[in-house]
């Protein structure tokens, strides 16, 4: 067994997929028009048969509340791996992307969390090589 699908919801398909693409760097895989709403999948660059990133429509009436609750608490709603952090906070900061929590040591973990702009936090993570 392995993950084949993982989603985030979002407020607008399109806005989603304009900020996940230019901004985050994640390719466009799948695209089909389902009426007012799109089946739309990302995945890493270089990894075209790697895991999908749904962008959902949170159009269910929990969906809206759900996602209120967790940017409220502060907790994100995923997370990404990035090879350096702070690098990747840099960069992101730099193209006016609103982090509400700067990289952070955890241990075996580098951390920070941004504002999507589709109503979720997100986190990125770098972990940290295993003392010898």
């Amino acid at each position: 067994m392995r993950i084949h699908l993982s989603s985030v919801l979002v407020d607008d398909q399109e806005k989603a997929l304009r900020f996940y693409t230019e901004v985050l760097g994640f390719v466009k895989k799948t695209d089909i028009p389902l009426g007012a709403h799109r089946w739309l999948t990302l995945v890493s660059p270089g990894e075209a048969n790697g895991t999908e990133l749904v962008l959902e429509p949170d159009v269910h009436p929990a969906a809206k509340p759900y996602k209120a609750a967790l940017v409220e608490d502060g907790i994100p709603c995923t997370s990404f791996a990035v090879e350096n952090v702070r690098a990747e906070h840099a960069r992101l900061a730099s193209l006016g992307v609103r982090f509400v929590q700067p990289p952070t040591d955890l241990g075996m973990v580098i951390t920070a969390v941004f504002d999507d702009t589709c109503g979720n936090l997100i986190q990125i993570a770098q972990m940290k090589e295993l003392p010898q």
